[in-house]
């Protein structure tokens, strides 16, 4: 894990009591309808003159450029996140981990660098944390002290306070670029070739069940919306997430998303419930952003019985892992089972698996895809269609490798020809070097 400070000047306690004055006057002058019925850009002049009489009240040594981003920093406490504004302003930050209100961690480029934004203390913190989830119908209290909700960009957040968490209020962020990639974006960032390409868009519009696995922030989600942009248009598709994530540039998409248990106790609601009502609701294709549990058990149902075309992800280190997941998940919904027949359920529902992975160099590529060709011996059989190998570290910590097709033609390529897709033999045998970055 690299580690490398990013300043952010005057994050000292006499900034934070000369920002808290201004905050807390603004406050102060200000009637409970009035603050409601405030803008940023209206209340900037009347901040500004409020920095200004304390300048002169108080004589306080402040420079012109103190005094525009006191400015800021203030109307970024009444209408945003906080000292959380200038890190969600810049698009090259991919996470931004707190944890503590004096420790902020951002992840760029692949790798974790340390910041100086702090909040005031743990109250101040915990206040904006407050008004992320309140913003989703959420809550995070003693009774319920874990929490995912999402920001109005589409940001997902998960927070945990104590007596959870041991060191105060804590929070991670993960963000989503405002801009959707397009499957020209992941061939220039080198996540795959051209020809693996063809040939998943071939596999989507074909209908074929595909699992997407990976670690954490190993692009799972990104690869779902990207292999989205190949279903049909005159398709209908239901969208199961806990926090959604997912956008699908089709025109006919019907989005769901979980609901939590509420101050009652009561009122929840499950990706499971949410998976088998999306069968009532005559979906051609249904994608679940990420199997966690027993909704596996209905998600391989539905793949099996019409569903053609029906994607999801899972957290699995290998293409041959994400199976072992998927057979303990699905057994969390149906014990009585035997295990024999849920491999069977699962090698009939799946036909190709994709693993994918952030490298050491921060870099995330798909590192194999496989064809599931049943089950054999009483365990599923995959065959690697196209692999990543690793061939060392270059001189700046850069992976080096190819990508390699292992020269094994998928059994579903006649499905393939039946929807009017013809891939060339060359795909099956391509090479291509990883360039440097």
């Amino acid at each position: 894990m690299a580690s490398q400070t990013i300043p952010r000047p005057g994050g000292n306690d006499r900034w934070f009591g000369i920002r808290s004055q201004i905050h807390l006057k603004l406050l102060n002058s200000l009637s409970p309808d009035q603050l409601k019925a405030m803008t940023r850009e209206g209340t900037r002049e009347q901040i500004g003159d409020i920095v200004e009489d304390l300048i002169a009240d108080d004589r306080l040594p402040i420079t012109v450029p103190e005094r525009k981003r006191l400015v800021e920093e203030v109307l970024d406490e009444v209408f945003g996140l906080g000292p959380l504004e200038p890190l969600l302003k810049d698009p090259s930050i991919s996470d931004i981990l707190v944890n503590g209100f004096d420790n902020v961690y951002i992840e760029r480029g692949g790798k974790l660098l340390e910041t100086n934004v702090r909040f005031k203390d743990q109250s101040h913190l915990r206040m904006i944390i407050d008004r992320i989830v309140s913003n989703t119908g959420r809550r995070i209290d003693d009774s319920s002290p874990i929490v995912d909700s999402r920001l109005d960009d589409g940001s997902r957040v998960c927070a945990v306070i104590p007596p959870l968490s041991l060191t105060g209020p804590v929070m991670a962020i993960r963000r989503f670029s405002n801009k959707l990639l397009a499957p020209s974006d992941l061939m220039k960032n080198d996540a795959l070739t051209s020809g693996m390409l063809d040939f998943l868009a071939g596999c989507v519009e074909a209908r074929l069940n595909i699992v997407i696995a990976g670690g954490t922030g190993a692009g799972k989600t990104t690869l779902l919306n990207t292999l989205s942009r190949f279903i049909p248009e005159e398709e209908r598709t239901v969208t199961i997430e806990d926090t959604a994530e997912l956008h699908l540039q089709q025109p006919h998409v019907v989005r769901l998303e979980t609901r939590p248990i509420n101050i009652e106790g009561a009122g929840a609601v499950s990706q499971r419930d949410l998976v088998i009502n999306a069968l009532r609701m005559r979906p051609d294709r249904i994608i679940l952003g990420e199997c966690r549990g027993p909704e596996a058990f209905d998600m391989m149902q539905a793949m099996n019985t019409g569903h053609d075309g029906s994607m999801t992800t899972l957290h699995a280190n290998s293409t041959r892992d994400a199976f072992s997941r998927l057979e303990t998940l699905v057994m969390m919904a149906s014990q009585s089972v035997p295990d024999s027949v849920v491999r069977q359920m699962l090698a009939s529902a799946i036909q190709l698996v994709i693993h994918c992975a952030r490298l050491p160099d921060g870099s995330r590529r798909l590192t194999a895809i496989s064809e599931v060709l049943g089950v054999e011996d009483e365990n599923i059989t995959l065959q690697e269609i196209f692999v990543l190998k690793r061939t060392g570290v270059g001189s700046r910590g850069q992976i080096l490798g190819k990508f390699a097709a292992t020269g094994v033609r998928p059994h579903f390529l006649d499905r393939l020809k039946s929807f009017g897709i013809h891939l060339p033999n060359s795909i099956f045998t391509e090479e291509q070097e990883l360039k440097e970055r």
